[in-house]
């Protein structure tokens, strides 16, 4: 089964179109390889965390930052389907 992405993001800090828009272009970059990415309401104040099938794969407190969708993509990528290329996202 492919796997799944989620988004957990802070309704209150406004948040949702940034993750709408990770999950766009998630859902573009991986159509082959991801089952959905799921957009999820925090009931924690600053959370920003994307997990893959439950696991964290970023998390904006840890990090100290959003990640750039670059920087998403590559992670993405890495635990989804090492073996595909992001073209120019590849490029450091």
């Amino acid at each position: 089964m492919k796997p799944t992405v989620t988004i957990e993001y802070c309704p209150k800090c406004g948040w949702l179109m940034r993750a709408a828009w990770m999950a766009q272009e998630l859902l573009t970059t991986f159509a082959d390889d991801l089952r959905s990415v799921t957009l999820q309401q925090s009931e924690t104040g600053g959370s920003y965390i994307i997990y893959v099938d439950g696991e964290i794969l970023f998390n904006r407190k840890d990090a100290g930052h959003f990640p750039e969708i670059k920087e998403l993509k590559q992670l993405v990528r890495d635990k989804v389907n090492p073996e595909k290329s992001l073209g120019h996202s590849d490029r450091k």
